[in-house]
């Protein structure tokens, strides 16, 4: 049959989709699913049953989704075991993990280990791919690398988004949202014939909901008191062209804007530190200290004197075309071109406390974009028992990050007491109590003034001679730039030959070529760094004053990487260019119909970079921004059975992954450092089961992960800045951080007609994990205990779906968790300059560090009218 005849007498959008998008097509069958055959997936660009396909493959159709009320990445998390997604200090720092491995967000500078593909379009950073989905036809995570056909960095998995295709039958549909936190939301699309040859779709949505957590704003320079909010809209228009019988062409364009406030933060732990930030603040500055500096109990207070306002935009336009060829006995090329224009203005309170030391204004200055340009032709085909592919893919992409800093009006006084509590532990001649020395914000020019000697700077500590030398300044500390050009092209072919009818084996390679080059302008303001220099001019004065121990405690304190004089006009450039191969060796063989076994092997690669921030060593600062490729090596032994007279799927697969020069990204509480580090290994058992069961309507789905990860074990040698290490020294012979021993899903689905035209439907969908740390750096006050959480809907409507109400709710028990553990900024040490008893340089005796946390989102519940015609 003619291509576009079939098209025209086929009333299904999806089958619209397969045909007209050649292998990046789809199945409208999931959603009426009743056998595992109908479960089909794209995994391999091509349509395949999920039990034909060697690799480990969570398929969830578009009813899956709705009924656990999945519209982002992150909401994904609870159909998918061994998947996290969680967002830190922004929505615009999203980061998926996948068998306890992914890429820390906050820092530009890093791609992502779990790549996010939408209609076929790479996303670089999980961010990029973050927000409304839509209408969607089906979603499928592919877990461990796929270097060979899904564009560059995919080292940890894929998360293989399609969203419903433009159709030749007309259609409309309608969906009204109100819920708990004031939630309201509205969504619309429409689809049908433009002419003859032309189909068209159009999707908005708006959704607006007022904060999860109350804020105590201190010293009140912020107007919000709730933090967290969503007020965010979609646009997506879509052209399906069918120009002859022999070729399709699929346009997409999308745009999307946030404008919503996030994410001030809770305490985890209050240190000593919390006194200061008290004292300094209108009120209570931070959540009060537990007996003995003890973990606190969960709470969704948060403290934040100054705005968290962002502001997100996205948008893109695509192209995918398909042509029918006679080369080769009969063939498709298949051209993806897109163009994405991602950008971010963000505002912080950079202390998270209610005092006003040091934020981020949303004016401008703040924020980075991602602008990137791919063209992917493939060309594949079949004869009776190959299966071929080979194609070529390139990027190009801009990523321009703005940095500035202010520091408020009570920085100089909260350096003052930190210098203070340094004395007094460091100075054996000076008292203990911390008032006991009188370091004003005016006497930290008791360190700055010129000329001055060890007897001057003692009479003005201890005494009544007046400091003379400069403060730190209050207003914008700095103002750098960066921007990095990125251009990567691959080659790849993947193929698959039927040896016999039970054998097949696959070999996929890609060569992947990248260059990048960075370009930065650090710039102190307002003459920042004048109070830094003269410390330093001082050093030997202050060493003579107060003891060679006390010294670097000061400088550091009056030399940090906001306020470091090295940092005016320095000019950063490097320049870096790497190839990398990179593919997957598979064998599989159908013992019986429903008994299907295989062997893999696949090595995947996640490009070098550069660290978009102001990084020292001491007081030093870091000479090159460069870390290198991440690779990984991932063997899998599974079998995929289908039984019950295929009404049951039934999957389990061993894998066995050791990554070399992971990409740690981690907050110290002053910045981000990136270190690679020489090895983690990730093994462990994924198994998963789809069931539809004889009773009418009901179906279960359920997926289970075992993972023992762990770092392998390392020297400060090992590493690119060895003085690093003492922040990592917890890590060797560690399970990594977001790594749960235990990961599970179970979700449950039903609808029965109830007569009279009327259809009756509820859903549950759960996941478990056991305990891991949200803290790349492993302090135990950043673990989170094991938890479950639920989603759950109750539906009626019309039987042809013209109308459906439901009642539903997320997060059903309201349990409560954290996303993200980290080291309050400034407030207290948590690693020492010394080796510990344990061996590390770590001491929880000696932790003086606060503790914040990014929160899990409480219960949320509501209603939603859908209407359909």
């Amino acid at each position: 049959m003619r291509l576009n005849q079939f098209l025209r007498c086929t009333a299904s959008a999806a089958v619209v989709g397969a045909v007209a998008f050649g292998f990046a097509g789809v199945a409208s069958a999931q959603d009426q699913a009743s056998s595992v055959d109908d479960i089909i997936v794209t995994a391999q660009k091509r349509e395949q049953s999920l039990q034909d396909v060697p690799i480990v493959v969570t398929s969830l159709s578009a009813e899956t989704l709705q009924d656990a009320g999945v519209r982002d990445i992150k909401d994904l998390q609870i159909l998918t075991p061994g998947l996290t997604v969680t967002s830190t200090s922004s929505e615009a720092s999203t980061t998926a993990r996948i068998r306890g491995v992914g890429t820390v967000g906050d820092n530009p500078g890093l791609e992502s280990s779990v790549g996010v593909v939408i209609d076929g379009v790479y996303r670089s950073r999980n961010s990029v791919g973050f927000g409304d989905l839509g209408e969607m036809e089906r979603i499928e995570v592919l877990k461990g690398p796929q270097g060979t056909l899904f564009g560059k960095n995919t080292s940890a998995g894929v998360i293989n988004i399609i969203t419903a295709a433009p159709s030749f039958t007309p259609g409309y549909n309608a969906e009204f949202t109100a819920g708990n936190f004031g939630a309201l939301g509205a969504s619309g699309s429409v689809t049908g014939p433009i002419n003859d040859q032309v189909a068209m779709r159009l999707y908005a949505g708006r959704r607006v909901r007022d904060g999860f957590n109350d804020v105590d704003r201190g010293d009140g320079q912020r107007a919000e008191s709730d933090d967290g909010n969503q007020d965010f809209y979609t646009l997506r228009g879509q052209l399906l062209i069918l120009p002859n019988d022999t070729s399709s062409i699929r346009i997409i364009a999308d745009y999307s804007s946030r404008d919503e406030y996030c994410c001030a933060a809770s305490q985890l732990r209050s240190g000593p530190t919390a006194a200061f930030v008290d004292l300094l603040s209108d009120g209570t500055g931070v959540a009060p200290p537990a007996a003995g500096f003890a973990a606190l109990p969960f709470s969704r207070q948060t403290y934040s004197n100054r705005s968290t306002a962002q502001e997100i935009a996205d948008m893109g336009l695509s192209v995918e075309a398909n042509i029918d060829l006679d080369w080769f006995g009969g063939s498709t090329l298949t051209s993806v071109t897109s163009w994405r224009d991602w950008s971010s203005d963000l505002a912080q309170d950079i202390d998270y406390s209610g005092a006003d030391i040091a934020y981020r204004l949303n004016d401008g200055e703040n924020g980075y974009g991602v602008e990137t340009l791919t063209q992917e032709f493939r060309l594949a085909g079949a004869t009776d028992n190959l299966d071929w592919l080979v194609g070529v893919f390139a990027t190009d992409e801009s990523v321009n990050r703005r940095d500035s800093f202010y520091l408020g009006t009570d920085y100089n006084a909260f350096i003052s007491y930190l210098l203070t509590a340094n004395l007094n532990a460091a100075t054996a001649a000076s008292p203990t109590p911390p008032g006991a020395i009188p370091i004003s914000p005016a006497r930290i020019g008791c360190f700055t003034a010129s000329p001055t000697s060890p007897a001057a700077l003692g009479g003005c500590l201890y005494g009544a001679v007046p400091a003379s030398g400069p403060g730190l300044g209050v207003g914008q500390a700095y103002r750098d730039v960066y921007s990095q050009g990125s251009r990567s092209v691959a080659i790849f072919t993947n193929n698959t030959w039927s040896v016999t009818e039970q054998l097949d084996l696959t070999l996929g390679l890609r060569y992947t070529l990248d260059e990048k080059e960075l370009s930065g302008l650090q710039t102190n303001t307002n003459g920042n760094g004048t109070t830094c220099g003269r410390a330093l001019a001082n050093a030997a004065v202050i060493g003579g004053a107060l003891g060679a121990a006390a010294a670097p405690g000061i400088l550091g304190a009056l030399c940090l990487p906001f306020t470091n004089v090295a940092f005016n006009n320095r000019i950063v450039q490097q320049d870096f260019d790497d190839g990398e191969l990179s593919g997957t060796v598979k064998a599989a063989y159908r013992l019986n119909p429903s008994v299907l076994g295989y062997v893999s092997y696949a090595r995947g690669y996640k490009s070098f970079g550069f660290n978009l921030d102001r990084v020292q060593t001491g007081i030093t600062p870091t000479a090159s921004l460069f870390f290198p490729s991440e690779t990984v090596d991932s063997y899998e032994a599974g079998v995929k059975m289908t039984l019950l007279n295929r009404s049951l799927l039934l999957n389990a697969t061993y894998f066995d992954q050791t990554f070399e020069n992971f990409q740690l990204n981690t907050f110290n509480g002053v910045g981000f450092t990136v270190e690679p580090v020489p090895e983690l290994t990730s093994r462990g058992v994924d198994a998963d089961m789809v069931w539809f069961s004889p009773v009418e309507g009901l179906s279960f789905t359920g997926g289970l992960t075992y993972t023992d990860a762990q770092y392998g074990q390392f020297t400060a040698a090992d590493l690119l800045v060895p003085a690093n290490f003492a922040n990592a020294s917890l890590l060797p012979g560690s399970r990594p951080s977001f790594a749960p021993k235990w990961s599970s899903t179970l979700s449950i689905n039903f609808d029965r007609s109830l007569g009279n035209g009327l259809q009756f439907g509820f859903s549950l969908a759960g996941k478990y994990m056991t305990q891991y740390n949200t803290g790349s750096d492993l302090i135990p006050f950043k673990l989170q205990e094991g938890f479950g959480t639920v989603n759950g809907r109750i539906s009626i409507g019309s039987e042809d779906e013209r109308w459906t109400l439901e009642a539903w709710a997320q997060n059903l028990t309201d349990e409560e968790y954290i996303q993200v553990g980290f080291n309050g900024p400034l407030q207290g040490t948590a690693f020492q300059s010394t080796v510990q008893p344990g061996g590390t340089f770590y001491n929880r005796a000696r932790d003086t560090q606060t503790y914040n946390a990014f929160l899990g989102a409480p219960r949320t519940f509501g209603a939603t009218l859908r209407l359909k015609y």
